[in-house]
């Protein structure tokens, strides 16, 4: 990992606090000049500024858990369904997601035999 300038630090804290993810907002906070182009700041720090958004994704994950047991209390809030689709995506994002589960049931003592794995057919081979 590279080592981060002041001024670095001070625009990734930006970013992921006050700036609320508006990249000009946390550039001017930082004490970069209005005329710094973005691409210069963010390029350098893309791995550290995706490494803190997920960090604050992680964050809001129980408030999110909340969010979605509060709508199971109060289905018929306001704002209940957006409340659940955002919920959703910020656990799913934070990798907390749904586990999906397939039960397979027959005799006891059953064994299921599956046909054999047929490889992929390469069509560049075929003769013209």
């Amino acid at each position: 990992m590279t080592d981060l300038t002041q001024k670095q630090e001070a625009f990734l804290d930006a970013l992921t606090g006050d700036a609320r993810g508006n990249i000009r907002e946390a550039m001017r906070a930082a004490g970069y000049s209005d005329n710094t182009r973005i691409n210069e700041v963010v390029g350098p720090l893309k791995d550290q500024i995706i490494e803190r958004s997920s960090l604050l994704l992680a964050m809001n994950a129980p408030r999110a858990t909340f969010s979605m047991v509060d709508v199971l209390i109060d289905p018929g809030a306001m704002g209940a369904r957006n409340a659940v689709s955002a919920a959703a995506q910020i656990l799913d994002r934070a990798g907390i997601v749904k586990k999906e589960q397939l039960e397979v049931t027959g005799p006891d003592n059953a064994i299921f035999v599956l046909p054999p794995k047929q490889s992929p057919v390469d069509d560049s081979t075929d003769a013209e």
